[in-house]
């Protein structure tokens, strides 16, 4: 562990070097912006490498306190001889992956459930078996047949709903006992897509203006990566429980509704093309639902990106270079999400913005993404 004068020292003369290294490539670094970025990040890896270090010597066993008030043969004669430690491990990087690719799973289920999969063919079964439907021995029929056979096995729709509502916030089902809604995700979830999708339309604005390709653009890396990590603190808290379970069996239980709906007889049935068209027929002609298929599928795949995206180390990275390299693999998922979720009156496109109103998107004061209750 480190001395008070130690520790004051490392980072008074790190500052000196930055000082002179910037004074005396000043030229160089005009000419290459970059250079500069480059160079301050060289040095802080060494301060970090110093610190890490510094903080594998074995610790006094009082923790240097008796150094501290003076007493024994350790005493210290002054304060700058004194254990001063560095600091904690930081927070944002005890995120555990595997819970936050859970919850961009539910997700991903949550929008195909509001696009009517589930609905649509536990509609269709119960035609099936009332032989209101033009449907025997195909395919598609004994699919329906076995359809939730093991429902007594599975989560009930219930449990879905009650998961959506603890993780996302969504529907107004009562969450489980003990257990609270999470009403911040859709506006920290909201609020970082915005944030992405700003940083490369800034972007694409200033590579038309600047003078010079390696000019640095305008978007900050700030932003998003605060944006971010507040989605995944919020995350963190909500992904415990059953629902690394729960979205294995109903990710299973959506794989086999589409394989029946996409079979020959069905869509035959329907005059359909694939499931996706048995899905909005069955929503206009017996559910008197509004079509929203395109629009939620897109949410879906877009959303839980972003949420995979998030679970990986990622949004830790604090050099710009690598920061927008790996930020550009979710930029075009953002835009889609959030013209989907404008074509769906869940936000507001800029041109309705309020004077004294800042962002290009902003969210509902009641978005109707958990305004909606699913009917039991």
């Amino acid at each position: 562990m480190a001395t008070k004068q130690e520790y004051h020292d490392l980072f008074d003369q790190t500052a000196a070097l930055k000082e002179t290294l910037i004074d005396r490539l000043a030229p160089q670094l005009i000419q290459n912006p970059q250079l500069a970025e480059a160079l301050i990040r060289y040095l802080d890896s060494l301060v970090d490498g110093a610190v890490a270090a510094d903080m594998q010597d074995p610790i006094p066993p009082d923790n240097g306190l008796a150094e501290l008030v003076g007493v024994g043969p350790e005493a210290a004669d002054t304060l700058d001889v004194t254990q001063l430690p560095y600091g904690v491990a930081p927070y944002d990087e005890t995120i555990t992956s595997e819970r936050i690719l859970a919850v961009g799973d539910l997700y991903y289920i949550y929008q195909h459930e509001r696009a009517g999969v589930f609905d649509s063919i536990l509609k269709l079964q119960e035609l099936f078996k009332a032989g209101s439907v033009r449907l025997s021995a195909g395919a598609g029929a004994f699919g329906l047949y076995q359809y939730d056979r093991r429902q007594v096995l599975r989560y009930t729709k219930r449990d879905r709903i009650q998961a959506y509502r603890r993780v996302l916030g969504y529907t107004k089902v009562t969450p489980p006992p003990g257990s609270q809604p999470n009403q911040e995700f859709h506006k920290l979830f909201h609020h970082f897509m915005v944030q992405v999708a700003r940083f490369f339309r800034d972007k694409r604005i200033s590579d038309v203006i600047r003078s010079q390709a390696n000019d640095p653009s305008f978007g900050s890396i700030a932003v998003v990566r605060r944006a971010g990590l507040d989605l995944r603190h919020n995350l963190k808290h909500a992904s415990y429980g059953h629902i690394n379970v729960l979205r294995v069996e109903v990710l299973q239980l959506l794989d086999e509704a589409f394989r029946i709906l996409d079979s020959p007889d069905i869509e035959r049935l329907f005059g359909a093309d694939n499931a996706w068209d048995v899905i909005e027929e069955m929503m206009r002609r017996y559910l008197n639902r509004p079509i929203t298929a395109s629009p939620r599928s897109r949410m879906a795949i877009a959303g839980r990106d972003v949420l995979r995206w998030l679970a990986q180390p990622h949004i830790l990275n604090t050099t710009r270079s690598e920061f927008e390299g790996l930020l550009l693999d979710i930029a075009d998922e953002s835009e889609e999400w959030l013209t989907s979720a404008e074509s769906l009156s869940i936000t507001r496109p800029r041109q309705w913005e309020k004077p004294g109103q800042n962002g290009r998107v902003l969210p509902r004061v009641q978005a109707t993404e958990w305004e909606h209750e699913f009917a039991e």
